[in-house]
């Protein structure tokens, strides 16, 4: 079984910044959905019809720029974007949702949005961040950095990321890291996200995605998804 990914898109300031991650994510197997969270459902049905077909045109851009026709597009309705994602991603068994950062973040940069915070508080999926901008550089993942416990997630995590992109998992977060692989707080709940003070300190100054992982998970990297086509 391959690593389910799903990006949050909606076409606004930074989103292509999470469609790069998420490319680059399934460049080490994993297989990448685009789902868009509506807050409203439309009374009159020639209005919900349009804004339907609207959220469609939309998600198509997405796929566009995520290069992989075969992507998963989910037009999802729900008042609150992360409660939506969070259902989307219990009933596709995903692993990973994807964002970008705040639009108001210094280019280069990492901020957590409300929707990533509240994923980040108790959530049973894993969370990733990407910086702003990283749709403008030309992004790979070479050095990949594991933060936290020999009892959580991130080491074997990065270490299939690493054997799957023929990365290096180095010791020090520095300007030359491409991804930054945070476990949750020892004290969580086995398979929630919970994020201590420093790994939320090292999230606002990081210059790279961030992958947060729930408490004690591993993410199978490497895998080829089913129907894969191989050359």
């Amino acid at each position: 079984m391959s690593v389910k990914i799903i990006v949050s898109y909606d076409g606004t300031a930074n989103e292509d910044d999470a469609i790069t991650l998420g490319r680059l994510l399934a460049a080490a197997g994993g297989e990448v959905s685009l789902a868009y969270v509506r807050h409203i459902h439309e009374p009159d049905s020639d209005r919900e019809s349009l804004a339907e077909a609207e959220a469609q045109e939309l998600l198509e851009r997405g796929i566009q720029l995520l290069g992989d026709p075969n992507a998963g597009r989910y037009v999802v309705t729900d008042r609150s974007t992360p409660e939506g994602l969070a259902a989307l991603a219990q009933r596709l068994g995903a692993d990973v949702i994807v964002f970008c950062s705040d639009s108001h973040t210094a280019r280069g940069h990492v901020s957590i949005g409300n929707s990533a915070q509240r994923l980040l508080e108790g959530g049973t999926t894993a969370v990733a961040i990407a910086p702003v901008d990283l749709a403008e550089s030309d992004p790979a993942i070479r050095r990949i950095v594991a933060v936290g416990d020999g009892d959580g997630g991130a080491r074997k995590t990065a270490e299939a990321l690493a054997s799957a992109l023929g990365a290096t998992v180095v010791p020090v977060v520095d300007d030359q890291t491409d991804l930054l692989i945070i476990d949750s707080r020892p004290e969580a709940q086995p398979g929630r996200v919970a994020l201590s003070a420093s790994a939320e300190h090292l999230i606002e100054i990081a210059t790279s995605p961030v992958l947060v992982l729930p408490r004690g998970v591993v993410l199978p990297f490497g895998r080829v998804p089913v129907g894969s086509a191989t050359a």
